[in-house]
Parts: structure tokens; C-alpha cells; sequence
């Protein structure tokens, strides 16, 4: 088939949602695939080295077809830059479309978010004839409201009839857990035939081929500590201001250090609230490439995700799996309608606790150090479970039957 993914992060920007449609793409396109991306041009989250790179508009990548197009701002500005921002993308997008595949297209894969890229898959079906797969991650603008970005009625009605057509004009819809599948049918009352549960993807073997060396141990000067690690988007939704709450009640810690690898909206304010309060086992490290972040995965002892509580929509951050691949136990901070919580414990590869009170965030952080014995079985269980629901290949497998349905 030619398959037309669509989305606004691909490497080398570095986030979970460009290694999920690159991992994607690549094995598509192992299975005799032809594979389009669209996406936007490489400028945030991306390590020193590639921030240095230029890349063409198109590109063949593997023999993938990669369109990279330039957009507005819309990271690291504010909501209504970013709001304009987003909803000149599907115009972008499609101008690009129509310039660069002249071909017929079976199928039209979105990413959402952000949501307004569904108008490409609609164009797609209404003037392509494609099939129309819309796989939504975060449920906007519902989640916008939950965190306060969205608070105008007028917008907030905008933006929901944008939803509900274009989730009217999906072919498919796929969410990656049950409890976003409930949301949507309870909800957004939604047929029940028409959404599919796609749990997302890690590619297991790209962690298995490493192995920790310490190199950033020696090269933080953390040797010999016991690592709690955060690594990826510092925004408002990860809430992480609560985490810092609880780092700051184990300042006197010395054998812990929290490690913080990434960029965001919401770092600046982290690094100041750090420096304010005179924490010194807090290190900030930019984003690396993601065979750096594999080998460095393998240095940590402990996998941290957080969700601000704020949030109100069962949404299952990416890097869990990440950590689950390379075999170290996860902590959790998240909302309580998260299913993350289940994911974590039917693994059986770490704990959660909703992300309201610092002191007990911070009691769970000591309790994972008081045993640490335990936390290479901890570990292995999220490996095995991880390669049993996540694999690319399990996954892939479900994706395909859901475009031939």
C-alpha cells in the first residue's frame, strides 16, 4: 500500500512522538510499504549536532519519502501564537501534499495532537480517495481546558466543532488505552465500531543492543549515585513543579541525584525554582540523540513520568515504554484518570501515585531507594511486558488490520 503519515514532530527533533512515527515508518516500509511523511521542518528539541544540520524540503530517507515543511512558531510561544500557528499547519501540509505525491494513496495516518492536522486526512479522503486513520494521543481541547490554556467559550466551542468533524469524517480512530476509548464513546459519544485500541510502540531491539558503560555518569560526575531520571518535554502538562516540590523535601540526600534530560516551555521556570531553593542533587541536561538516550537509560536506576493532575483525560505518557524497553523500574506521578497507573502495575515494574501531594511523591521516591534490591526484578518485568503488548511488530500488526477493515 502507500501510506501517508502525517505529522508535526519526526527526528531529529527528539520527543516520543517523533520516534513513534519514525518507527512507524521504518517498518512499513520493512514490509513492502510505501511510505510518505509529512512533517514539519526540523527546529525545536533537537541535540547540538543536528541543530546545526539544514534539511531540504524533500528528502528520501531509507526510502522513505520525507516532506519537511516550514510553519509558524509553535513551540516555546505563547497559546494564541501557538493556536494561529496550528491552524495554518493543514494548509501548509497540504499545499506541500499536492506539490510533492502525485501518486494515489491508500491510506492517510494523522498524529493528533494537534488536532487541526486532521483537515489533511479529511482533504485526503475528500479529494485523494484515501482511507482516513486519525490516531489521537492527546484528547484536545479537552485536555487545553483541563490545563487552563483554553478558556474563552467562543474558542472552546471553535475548537470542539473542529473535533467533532473531524472525527465524523474519520474512517478510523485509534487511541492507545481502553480508558481513552471509554473517554471518547462516553464522551464525544462516538460509535464504538469506529474506535480501535493501538497501544503505541517502542522499539525494543534499539535498547537492547546497549549496554550502560557509565559514560555519563563520569561525564555528570554522578558516579557511584543512585539516578532518578526524567527525560523528554518539560511542559505544563508534566507538572513537573510538583516533583521539584518533592526533590526539595530529599535535599539532604546525597546519595540521590535526579537528572532531568530535555527541553521545554516549562525548564527555565524548573532551572530557577532549582537555583531559588539551592538544590544541589537537581542536573539539567539538554536533549541528546536517541542512540545517546538508549546507552544513557542503561546508566539509570530509576525511570520518572509525571502528569500534572490537572489533566482529566486518561493519557498514557510515551517514555513509560521507553524506560520498560531498556529494563529499569518506573515512578509515576500522574493524574488519577491516567492509564498509566494500570499499565505500571500490571507490569509490575514499578509504582504511581496521583500527582497531588509532594510529600507523598517524595515518600515513593525514598521507598524505591530504600529497596533498591529489588528493582532490577522491577526492571525485568517492565522488559517482559514491554515486549509482549509494545513491540513494533505486535503493534504494526493490529495497525495493519485496522486500515484493511
Amino acid at each position: 500500500m502507500d501510506i501517508l503519515l502525517v505529522t508535526d514532530s519526526y527526528p531529529p527533533e527528539i520527543r516520543s512522538a517523533s520516534h513513534l512515527m519514525k518507527e512507524l515508518a521504518e517498518e512499513l516500509k520493512e514490509r513492502g510499504h510505501n511510505v510518505f511523511v509529512v512533517t514539519c521542518s526540523p527546529e525545536y528539541n533537537l541535540s547540538d549536532l543536528d541543530s546545526e544540520k539544514s534539511y531540504p524540503e524533500y528528502l528520501v530517507e531509507d526510502s522513505i519519502k520525507v516532506i519537511r515543511v516550514k510553519t509558524l512558531p509553535h513551540h516555546k510561544v505563547n497559546f494564541i501564537i501557538r493556536g494561529i500557528s496550528q491552524l495554518t499547519l493543514p494548509h501548509i501540509f497540504w499545499k506541500k501534499i499536492k506539490k510533492h505525491i502525485r501518486t494515489s494513496v491508500d491510506a492517510t495516518i494523522v498524529y493528533s495532537p494537534p488536532l487541526p492536522l486532521g483537515y489533511v486526512g479529511c482533504w485526503m479522503k475528500k479529494y485523494r480517495d484515501s482511507k482516513f486513520i486519525l490516531n489521537v494521543q492527546d484528547i484536545f481541547p479537552q485536555n487545553a481546558i483541563d490545563l487552563g490554556a483554553l478558556k474563552n467559550p467562543l474558542i472552546i466551542k471553535y475548537f470542539e466543532k473542529m473535533e467533532t468533524n473531524i472525527y465524523k469524517f474519520a474512517d478510523k480512530i485509534t487511541v492507545h488505552s481502553e480508558g481513552n476509548k471509554r473517554f471518547l464513546i462516553e464522551k464525544k459519544k462516538l460509535s464504538k465500531d469506529k474506535i480501535h485500541i493501538l497501544h503505541n510502540w517502542v522499539d525494543i531491539e534499539a535498547y537492547r543492543r546497549f549496554e550502560g558503560d557509565g559514560y555519563y555518569r563520569k561525564k555528570l560526575q554522578i558516579e557511584g549515585k543512585f539516578i532518578f531520571f526524567f527525560g523528554g518535554v518539560m511542559g505544563p502538562s508534566q507538572g513537573l513543579d510538583l516533583v521539584i516540590d518533592a526533590v526539595d523535601k530529599l535535599r539532604n540526600m546525597d546519595d540521590i541525584v535526579f537528572l532531568f534530560v530535555g527541553d521545554g516551555s516549562e525548564k527555565s521556570k524548573m532551572v530557577e525554582k532549582v537555583k531559588a531553593r539551592g538544590l544541589r542533587n537537581v542536573i539539567f541536561h539538554p536533549f541528546i540523540p536517541k542512540d545517546e538516550y538508549s546507552k544513557l537509560l542503561k546508566e539509570i536506576d530509576v525511570g520518572l513520568v509525571s502528569l500534572s493532575n490537572k489533566n482529566r483525560t486518561p493519557v498514557v505518557p510515551g517514555k513509560i515504554l521507553g524506560y520498560m524497553a531498556a529494563g529499569i523500574p518506573v515512578l509515576g506521578f500522574l493524574n488519577k484518570e491516567s492509564d498509566g497507573h494500570q499499565i505500571i502495575r500490571e507490569a509490575g515494574c514499578g509504582y504511581t501515585t496521583v500527582s497531588d501531594d509532594s510529600q507523598k511523591l517524595a515518600e515513593l521516591i525514598l521507598h524505591m531507594y530504600n529497596e533498591r534490591s529489588q528493582l532490577r526484578d522491577m526492571g525485568f518485568n517492565g522488559y517482559m511486558y514491554a515486549t509482549k503488548h509494545f513491540s513494533k511488530k505486535t503493534c504494526v500488526d493490529n495497525l495493519e488490520a485496522i486500515i484493511k477493515k
